[in-house]
């Protein structure tokens, strides 16, 4: 199942992390995108246990993610720190 988001929610995203509603390139923007898509796939696969290429397409965004925060916490690790904390993700 692709997750398929109104340009509305991809805004609101990218002005919240990313600073301005029409920065899509920022990191942190970025970030914040994929992991609202992996909540929503990981929803999708506790009710779908069998859906496989959604389950490929989940590992191939925490791969994305996981990237992104790597190159984040290398360029700016309070910045990195800050948005994991707001993101709820890690420890």
């Amino acid at each position: 199942m692709a997750v398929y988001l109104k340009k509305e929610k991809i805004e609101e995203i990218f002005k919240e992390y990313g600073g301005d509603a029409n920065n899509t390139g920022s990191v942190e923007g970025q970030i914040a995108l994929f992991t609202f898509r992996i909540k929503e796939l990981s929803e999708h696969l506790k009710q779908n246990r069998k859906d496989h290429s959604c389950r490929r397409s989940l590992l191939r965004l925490v791969g994305q993610r996981r990237k992104l925060l790597r190159y984040l916490a290398k360029k700016d690790i309070t910045k990195y720190r800050a948005l994991i904390e707001k993101l709820g993700i890690r420890k």
